[in-house]
Formats: structure tokens, sequence, C-alpha cells
């Protein structure tokens, strides 16, 4: 088992590296020059250009980058251009808010999803598994920034169930956590469903039957765990995409979160805030996927290295 971490995290060097090379090379590539934003198109040239070498801008392209590794390396990201603040401080100050709402999220996506596959699969090819079905159908194709919308407009400023934005009380948690999780639901009922009706048909299961058990002990004891594994892997992933691509659903409902902040840093090109968001959730999916390899090597002795 540590062969293999040590192994994944090998691996995910040149990936880390790689990212922060595209980021930085792209961020050069957009015109405009970041000293002028953040001054203002008017300041004497002379002050740019002092600013410029005092922030190292005027050295080399590849001087610039191998600095900002060194110091990336230190958990160092620099300083905003716009906030004049360290950018490691204001990520770690956001992180939270994109914590809760990624929990949450996956809360509302596995308790939906998982009971909902479940049931269409049991109900196989009846009208509660079409019902079921048909809303994963809507839950993986309705792109997120129209669920928000349209939650926000009927249960926020039609019935006034909840607020508009804002991420400061319980209820104003609510309509983001379901928007970011409705999608994952879906994927995650349409496998579950798959899955179980899948293994519903194996030997076993029929052997169980034959044995006296309950149907809903041949169910729960012998399909469904089978039926989760991959299932609990695909949660393990979803649940680092939503700390890492929330953007949408932050920027919709007001959330002080990584996603707010990106999309921020974007509008006022402030690239040292970017990249380190970039950088910040980039690791977060490695770890994310690192922890879905392990969780499924742990579940399935099948695929561990010598079985």
């Amino acid at each position: 088992m540590l062969n293999r971490v040590a192994k994944r995290i090998i691996i995910s060097i040149p990936v880390l590296f790689g990212v922060m090379l595209a980021i930085f090379i792209m961020l050069r590539l957009v015109p405009g020059d970041p000293v002028t934003t953040m001054l203002g198109e008017h300041v004497n040239p002379a002050v740019i250009e002092k600013i410029s070498r005092e922030m190292g801008l005027d050295q080399p392209l590849y001087i610039q980058f191998f600095k900002y590794v060194a110091n990336a390396l230190r958990g160092d990201f620099g300083t905003s251009y716009r906030l004049n603040r360290n950018v490691t401080g204001i990520i770690l100050e956001a992180f939270p808010n994109t914590v809760k709402l990624s929990l949450l999220a996956a809360a509302v996506a596995w308790l939906i999803g998982i009971v909902s596959g479940i049931v269409a699969a049991i109900r196989q090819n009846k009208i509660l598994d079409r019902l079921f079905m048909g809303g994963a159908l809507i839950g993986v194709s309705m792109p997120v920034f129209m669920t928000a919308l349209v939650l926000q407009y009927g249960f926020a400023f039609k019935l006034k169930w909840f607020p508009v934005s804002g991420f400061d009380s319980v209820q104003a948690m609510v309509l983001p956590a379901i928007v970011l999780g409705w999608n994952s639901a879906g994927s995650i009922a349409r496998m579950t469903r798959s899955n179980l009706v899948e293994v519903m048909q194996n030997d076993f299961i029929r052997t169980a039957r034959a044995k006296g058990l309950r149907e809903h002990g041949v169910i729960i004891g012998h399909a469904l765990k089978n039926a989760m594994l991959p299932v609990i892997t695909m949660m393990a992933l979803q649940l680092s995409s939503m700390l890492s691509g929330a953007v949408l659903t932050e920027s919709v409902f007001g959330v002080p979160g990584i996603g707010r902040l990106a999309v921020n840093a974007i509008e006022n090109r402030d690239m040292p805030l970017l990249q380190g968001t970039v950088i910040f959730t980039t690791i977060l999916v490695i770890l994310g996927n690192l922890i879905a390899d392990l969780l499924y090597n742990v579940l399935d002795p099948r695929i561990r290295e010598g079985a």
C-alpha cells in the first residue's frame, strides 16, 4: 500500500509541474500589463517601470517561472496585485467556505443518488424506475448555472424560503448545496442502479435467495455491498471535483470560496491569485484521485497487488 501511494505521488509531480507551467504561460500571453491593471491607465510610465522591476516582472520569463516554483514549494504563492495580500492567506481564508459547501453538496448527492438508484433497481422497468432515472437524466444534463438560476428564482425570489445569495446561515447554505450536488446525484443514481441490476443477476444472489433469505437481506447484505464499489470510487472523485470546481455555484450565490476567488482574479487580471487558486485546486484533485484509488484497493481485495 505504501509503495502504491509513493508511486501515485511521484506520478502526480509532473502533472502538477505541467499545470504550473501551463497557467504561467497562458497568463503571460493575455494582453495587458498587470502593473497598469493594478495602478490604473493614467500612471506615469516611470512608476510602472519601477514597480515592474520591484516585482521582478522585467526579468526573463524562465527566471520568473523558476522563482515562482521555488516559492510555491515553500507554500508561498506570491502577493495579490489587487488586494496586496499574501495569496496563500487569502486562499486559506476562503477554503473553509468551499469545504462546507462541498460537504453539504456531497451529502445531498450521496443521499439522493444512492436511494434513488436502489429504488430504481428494485423497481426495474416500473414507474418509480422511470421517474427516478428521468430525474437523474435531468440532473446530469442540466447545466449547473441553469439549475442555480431556476432554484434561485423559484425558492428564493418567488417563495422567499431561502436567501437569494450569501453563505452566512443554514438557510443560505441549502440552495447552493442542492445545486452543486444535483448533477452528482444523477450520476450516482444511474451508476448505482446499473451496478445493482447487474449484480442481482449473479449466481451468488440466486444462492442467497435459495437459502431462504428475505429480499431486503439479499439486497443489503449481498448485492449492495458488491454493487457499491465503483460508486464509492465515483463519490470520492466527485468530492474532490466539488472542492475544486464550485466556481459557478459560488459565483451565482455569492459564496466567498475558492471558485469566487478565481473569478475575481480573472476579472482583475490578478495573476498571483489566479495561479494560486488553480494550483491549489489541482492539488485537491490529485489528492481526491489518490484517495479514490486507495479506497478501491481497500474495499476490493481482488485488485490489490499480489492478490
